[in-house]
């Protein structure tokens, strides 16, 4: 695993913390198996396992998660509902959408509802650790090819933000370039292995371009970096 998720493990471990994830997946073997990875890794804890949506405010209210890796297709509500709902009455917690699709209208929801990121199915144990890592510590984690299809949605959907009339937003020339690579899909660990700085200094870039540019998520960064010209 790479150093900038290490050293974030050693601070938590230092400071006697795990990040609480809760699991909401209608496949047992893969609930018991990221219950596994995660119960098996210094740094972290399940807090709860779901096989589906039901009563899902009594189960967070249980588990009292940091992290929730939700599936977005599960029996009874899917996990676009859910997490709608669960952004809206428990905001502090931040969740992650697990899915095998490419549908780009599930990912723009499950965005606009309030994931805080995506990560693939497919992907290995390493990356599901990254990724909660990451959110929990403001990120936002999304497949590149994940975010090539928001961007692709927003285009086929010509929707317009407003531009401020310099269009600039006042961005640094670090910011630019860290906003250039947002658009690419990377994520934060990557973005500051490619520019030669501390994942901490990244995670404030992008709270200032975040902050700049008006917007709370890495898809609408991405989208007004686009249809603006800014990178």
């Amino acid at each position: 695993m790479g150093y900038c998720i290490s050293r974030i493990k050693c601070a938590i471990l230092n400071n006697n913390m795990e990040i609480k994830v809760a699991i909401f997946e209608d496949n047992k073997l893969v609930r018991d198996a990221l219950e596994a990875i995660l119960n098996g890794t210094v740094g972290y804890s399940c807090c709860g396992t779901f096989p589906d949506g039901s009563h899902w405010e009594e189960k967070i209210k249980r588990s009292m998660p940091d992290v929730v890796l939700m599936d977005i297709e599960m029996p009874g509500k899917s996990g676009i509902e859910i997490t709608q709902e669960m952004h809206k009455d428990f905001p502090e917690i931040k969740i992650v959408i697990q899915t095998v699709f490419n549908d780009s209208d599930k990912i723009f929801k499950a965005l606009c509802y309030g994931a805080s990121g995506y990560i693939l199915k497919t992907d290995p144990p390493q990356k599901y650790l990254e990724a909660i890592t990451e959110v929990y510590q403001g990120g936002a984690p999304i497949n590149t090819s994940i975010a090539k299809k928001v961007l692709g949605f927003f285009a086929n959907k010509n929707v317009i933000l407003a531009m401020p009339e310099d269009n600039t937003y006042e961005l640094s020339s670090r910011e630019q370039e860290i906003l250039r690579h947002i658009v690419t899909g990377k994520s934060l660990k990557e973005i500051a292995a490619s520019l030669f700085i501390s994942y901490d200094t990244i995670r404030t870039h992008t709270k200032h371009i975040y902050k700049k540019l008006q917007v709370a998520s890495r898809a609408e960064a991405s989208l007004k970096a686009v249809q603006q010209g800014l990178v």
